[in-house]
């Protein structure tokens, strides 16, 4: 639904999508009840986190719809992905740069020794950089963060998540479980960038909703990298979906 093109440029959802976003809301629920789903978590992000009439807009879902969606802050989302296990399959022998962008915000995570040693939020995504609504500011708060950091680490190795660098993982003919370079991942952002945004829907046969927000994914990752002088990056499939169910398995299912 894209709720940033309001959220980030007019710091409110508007009268259109607050309704689109009520039906939406409403919907899932009524294919909750048909599979007679006992137990949810419903999460809105960076774009419902920065919009004035964000908590009202819950309340509207909660009345109308008959469900419970909480706003979520930076922490909270990064700590719901990294319920995923990640850590459990990381090499503790390396340092690792988690970096998970979305459409508001880029979550950076450092791993040593299979732990979080610091943790930051932010608000730069894809969909605010086609909105023009990045600031440089923004950028140079996590230049400096990356800088600070990471240099007390050596061959640090990247950790990327999110429906962007998945799908630039799979145009890279990589094997699964294999890293990605960031020479080969500069290699394809080129090749995308050299199409116009229909032909990467017609041509290469990207998703309408995937065309446009793949480029400014591709530069945040080749940026972050590049920052924290990172030469590869693993790509594990997981994201804050997987993270919500692991978070629901780990309260109700545990023995």
């Amino acid at each position: 639904m894209r709720l940033g093109d309001d959220a980030f440029l007019d710091k409110k959802i508007g009268e259109k999508k607050s309704d689109d976003l009520v039906k939406t809301m409403s919907a899932f629920k009524l294919l909750m009840d048909v599979y007679k789903v006992k137990e949810y978590m419903a999460c809105a992000t960076s774009a419902m986190r920065e919009a004035e009439n964000g908590a009202e807009l819950i309340k509207r879902i909660k009345t109308e719809g008959d469900l419970i969606l909480k706003i979520v802050e930076g922490a909270e989302e990064a700590n719901i992905i990294y319920s995923t296990h990640i850590a459990e399959r990381l090499d503790l022998n390396k340092n690792y740069l988690y970096i998970d962008v979305g459409g508001g915000s880029t979550e950076l995570s450092i791993f040593v020794q299979g732990k979080v040693e610091d943790s930051k939020s932010f608000p730069i995504g894809t969909v605010r950089m086609l909105d023009n609504a990045d600031i440089p500011e923004t950028w140079d708060e996590m230049h400096t963060w990356i800088k600070n950091h990471t240099r007390i680490y050596k061959n640090l190795v990247g950790i990327g998540t999110g429906g962007n660098i998945n799908k630039l993982f799979r145009l890279s003919d990589e094997k699964d479980g294999k890293p990605l370079s960031i020479s080969k991942l500069n290699e394809i952002y080129s090749q995308l960038n050299a199409y116009s945004l229909k032909e990467r829907i017609s041509v290469l046969g990207l998703n309408h909703d995937r065309a446009d927000v793949i480029i400014p994914a591709s530069e945040i990752y080749l940026t972050v990298m590049k920052w924290a002088s990172i030469k590869q990056i693993y790509v594990p499939k997981v994201g804050m979906a997987d993270g919500i169910i692991q978070v629901l398995i780990d309260k109700y299912l545990k023995a």
